[in-house]
């Protein structure tokens, strides 16, 4: 059986799942939850085996009977999201959100939660998406991502950066501009620590794709790993250690925060000068 970091566990499994977890703990039979949202028991069963698809008033009226804060209302929404494939979707939605900290390596762009809206709308321009309507669907859901980081108690985000991102153009030199000088201002932040990997640093470790490793307060750590647009979500123990390991490695070859926000800087301002 698929657990819950099992990327075969489909979006309409899933919201399943959650549906008869919360059933169980309110103690309602599958019977009376059908009462109480006004539908058949049988409909209740085939939803929570995966068999039907819910409807979004099915899942307003679950969050407003378990007062589950909008949890299933997002999970139908990825049922039919063109925001990306589900192991992304399970990524930015469900493990990244309550992670306590976030530890990346990424060896050819700015990370998501650290992009501005134009450099995250040229990254998306320059991808996978065929329509306008698909950039922009990318570019709003990579900005509702980076809401973890004004909370009142935002994770810890630990970034390592190669060197050859912060010159790297992508869109125009106005919008690198743009970019390096949020990424200077966020290296500033008490909870963000980024460190940039010098050029000329053999850094076969992060050579084969970038990744992001969430400890979590109450679960296994989990990483996501992402090579040339295909991704990978998993708890499995040795897989895990095997990018920790990875991280570690790439971070002894990185300069510390200090000397990094200086490599920043310098960057931003050829950019500038470009504009």
């Amino acid at each position: 059986m698929a657990n819950d970091l099992d990327p075969r566990l489909t979006p309409v499994r899933r919201f399943g799942r959650e549906l008869a977890r919360v059933r169980k703990e309110a103690g309602l039979t599958q019977a009376t939850l059908g009462k109480r949202l006004g539908c058949s028991s049988s409909l209740v069963a085939h939803i929570e085996v995966g068999d039907r698809t819910p409807k979004s008033d099915f899942a307003s009226r679950c969050d407003e009977l378990f007062d589950t804060g909008g949890l299933f209302a997002r999970l139908c929404r990825n049922l039919s999201s063109p925001m990306g494939p589900d192991w992304y979707i399970r990524w930015s939605d469900e493990i990244e959100p309550h992670a306590r900290a976030l530890r990346s390596w990424d060896p050819l762009l700015i990370p998501g939660l650290l992009q501005t809206e134009d450099y995250a709308r040229a990254v998306f321009r320059g991808g996978l998406a065929t329509s306008d309507r698909e950039v922009e669907d990318g570019v709003s859901a990579r900005m509702r991502r980076k809401i973890l980081l004004d909370r009142d108690k935002p994770p810890a985000l630990w970034v390592l950066l190669d060197a050859g991102v912060l010159h790297r153009l992508v869109g125009s030199p106005e919008v690198m501009n743009q970019q390096l000088d949020y990424l200077a201002t966020m290296a500033t932040r008490q909870n963000v620590r980024i460190q940039v990997v010098p050029q000329g640093v053999p850094c076969t470790a992060g050579w084969a794709s970038g990744f992001i490793i969430a400890e979590l307060p109450d679960a296994p750590t989990v990483v996501s790993v992402e090579s040339a647009g295909r991704g990978e979500v998993s708890a499995e123990h040795d897989f895990v250690s095997m990018v920790w390991d990875r991280y570690d490695r790439i971070r002894a070859d990185a300069c510390p925060s200090g000397p990094s926000l200086d490599m920043i800087k310098e960057a931003q301002g050829q950019w500038k000068h470009q504009t």
